[in-house]
């Protein structure tokens, strides 16, 4: 197993977020996954070898599944294919970046869940609704929903992202963009979550960013159904009532619990043990969802 790469250095201008270097080289983003890994808006102070290299396959892969139903920023992600100003570090690049079109990202989350799970099993118990949403009275915690829903969030710089009802989403964005959104969203997850279930996966819920260019033409942007930014069950223990077992940092999460700390950095080290499972679990669904072995 390789080291975790925590960090690049490359002489362009960059926004580091918790997991992504993301660097302007001039007309295009260069998107750069690493081996961090956050938990509670923590980021780890060690990382998960190759989770960065997962991402950007698993990604990738999406893309190229899903791109007959949608427009996406993805450019290129094979290094040979990079302009040459980016080929000097190609050992940092290989296998972990995308070169994406820009974008003007639309400043809403855009969350497709398919299972009562998380911050929407919160809100049902106490309150019968998902983000405003009314829901049939009696059901359990990861209960699959009778459809699909829509369920926005605000997408905040620091902290959660912040649930929000379609009517706030469409106060901020407009009515006729927020349906767009919504349409393009609840198309992709049935789509995703489909062939991942034909796959021994449920995708339980997800989450999609979306941008514009040429200032109305849609583009779907960012990372896409990765274990970051879904939860992904296995299907063949999949059982309603209780929390699943997870190929997504869920396991972090509940380790984290477990420990004497109040969820504000600095995070403890992950011990080698939940390192090492962490990573199987990215690479268990990265198989299973790509039919694949994953080559590093």
């Amino acid at each position: 197993m390789s080291e975790a790469l925590l960090t690049t250095d490359l002489p362009f201008p960059v926004r580091r977020g918790k997991v992504r270097d993301v660097y302007d080289v001039g007309t295009e983003l260069l998107i750069v996954a690493t081996d961090r890994i956050s938990a509670f808006d923590c980021v780890m102070p060690n990382g998960i070898p190759d989770k960065g290299k997962i991402l950007t396959a698993l990604s990738v892969f999406w893309f190229g599944r899903l791109g007959n139903l949608t427009t996406h920023h993805l450019l290129e992600w094979d290094v040979a294919g990079y302009p040459s100003r980016l080929r000097p570090f190609a050992d940092q690049l290989r296998g972990r970046s995308m070169l994406v079109e820009k974008a003007t990202v639309i400043p809403i989350e855009c969350v497709a869940r398919g299972y009562l799970a998380g911050s929407g099993w919160k809100e049902y118990r106490d309150e019968g609704t998902v983000c405003g949403i009314k829901l049939p009275p009696g059901l359990r915690q990861c209960d699959k929903l009778p459809e699909p829903i829509f369920t926005p969030a605000t997408k905040e710089e620091t902290g959660h992202d912040i649930n929000i009802t379609f009517a706030q989403a469409g106060q901020r964005i407009g009515v006729a963009r927020a349906e767009e959104l919504r349409r393009q969203t609840l198309l992709l997850y049935k789509e995703a979550a489909e062939y991942a279930r034909s796959r021994g996966i449920i995708i339980a819920d997800t989450k999609f960013e979306f941008g514009l260019v040429d200032d109305d033409r849609l583009l779907l942007v960012d990372e896409i159904l990765t274990p970051d930014s879904s939860r992904f069950w296995p299907a063949d223990r999949y059982e309603p009532g209780r929390d699943q077992e997870s190929f997504d940092k869920q396991y972090v999460r509940n380790w984290l619990e477990n420990q004497p700390w109040d969820k504000r950095p600095p995070a403890p080290p992950l011990p080698e043990e939940v390192v090492e499972g962490t990573r199987r679990r990215y690479l268990d669904a990265y198989e299973k969802l790509t039919g694949e072995a994953f080559d590093g």
